[in-house]
């Protein structure tokens, strides 16, 4: 879509107005202790057995850097060295390795065209795949993982720093064979507006939808099932941003309904959707709160809900900052910001 120069320098004054009237920026409760290049994406791992001995695995995005993994106090407490530049990172339950049903967190290498899958909490690999093969543009960037809730079978949805409108992401069905988990090509799709590129990827399992930030345009919807096809569902938050659209996660309240949250790099805040959409349409998705935060150009975030303790009782929101850190903030201080800013909407 052509905008005059006057238009997107009018958007942009606006929303740089609106965020200057946001009021205190909201800190975070934990910063961890520093990765060695560049922080990129969390993932978060709910413990099982004891929330409060929950995980957040982040990338250091360089080529000699790896995944980082923090206990809920900032603590790194294990590491993967030495992989290509990963990027991006996500976590996944119940996957079915080797007779028994596994924890997993996969990352893109960007650098070696492959994603790797890794045991949680052990972080030991458990295979690799390379992606997007035959292509001239491969240089993977985002990833998430859908889990189907009736066939509980787990795809990986993947995007790179470049590609073609219509097949830009491209969804593979995990498996295992021979100890090894494998992938096979399920569907290639995605929009794309050709103006930055497509890196943040989210997916709700429940809803059953994927989400994507085209970063210079807005974010796109589509079914996670590739058997409900390839048509994209919703367009959104195309006026809501200062520039970049970026990282990308879901906050569930239950029933269906809750909050889905947007990295406005640029504004140093995150835009607030909500999950069930609105007046009743799925696919509506209109900005009803702006939270600032003392977090730096973030690309990359990650939310839950669940009780982890007295830090975090109503869950844990993680993002990456400058500074090779990444913040965990407060879920009921965000929660404050939503409730006052949405009654007025």
């Amino acid at each position: 879509m052509k905008k005059t120069v006057f238009y997107i320098a009018l958007c942009s004054a606006l929303v740089q107005c609106t965020s200057l009237n946001l009021g205190k920026k909201v800190q975070p409760a934990v910063i961890t202790e520093q990765v060695n290049f560049d922080t990129d994406d969390p993932a978060i791992w709910i413990n099982p057995q004891d929330a409060s001995k929950s995980l957040i695995i982040g990338t250091d995005k360089e080529t000699e850097g790896g995944l980082f993994v923090f206990d809920l106090n900032g603590k790194i407490v294990n590491k993967v060295p030495g992989l290509k530049r990963p990027n991006n990172v996500d976590v996944e339950y119940g996957f079915n390795f080797q007779g028994k049903k596994i924890d997993i967190a996969v990352t893109t290498e960007r650098q070696q065209n492959k994603i790797r899958i890794y045991e949680v909490p052990s972080m030991k690999e458990i295979g690799a795949i390379s992606v997007f093969e035959g292509e001239t543009d491969r240089d993977p960037m985002g990833i998430s993982i859908y889990k189907n809730p009736r066939t509980e079978e787990i795809f990986a949805i993947v995007g790179r720093k470049f590609g073609p409108s219509g097949t830009y992401l491209w969804q593979y069905k995990l498996s295992e064979s021979n100890g090894k988990v494998t992938g096979e090509v399920v569907r290639k799709f995605g929009n794309f507006s050709g103006k930055k590129e497509i890196e943040s990827i989210a997916v709700d399992d429940e809803l059953g939808f994927i989400y994507y930030s085209d970063e210079g345009f807005g974010v796109r919807k589509y079914y996670a099932d590739p058997a409900k096809g390839n048509k994209e569902l919703a367009l959104f938050g195309q006026k809501d941003f200062k520039e970049d659209v970026e990282g990308i996660s879901i906050y569930d309240t239950g029933n269906g309904k809750g909050y889905i949250l947007i990295s406005n790099q640029q504004a140093n805040t995150f835009n607030v959707y909500r999950r069930e959409g609105d007046s009743g349409n799925a696919n509506q998705h209109s900005q009803i709160a702006e939270i600032p935060v003392s977090t730096k150009e973030s690309d990359g975030s990650e939310v839950v809900s669940v009780n982890l303790g007295p830090k975090f009782p109503n869950g844990v929101f993680v993002a990456m900052t400058n500074g090779k850190v990444f913040h965990y903030y407060d879920w009921r201080e965000f929660q404050k910001i939503i409730d006052e800013q949405s009654q007025s909407k």
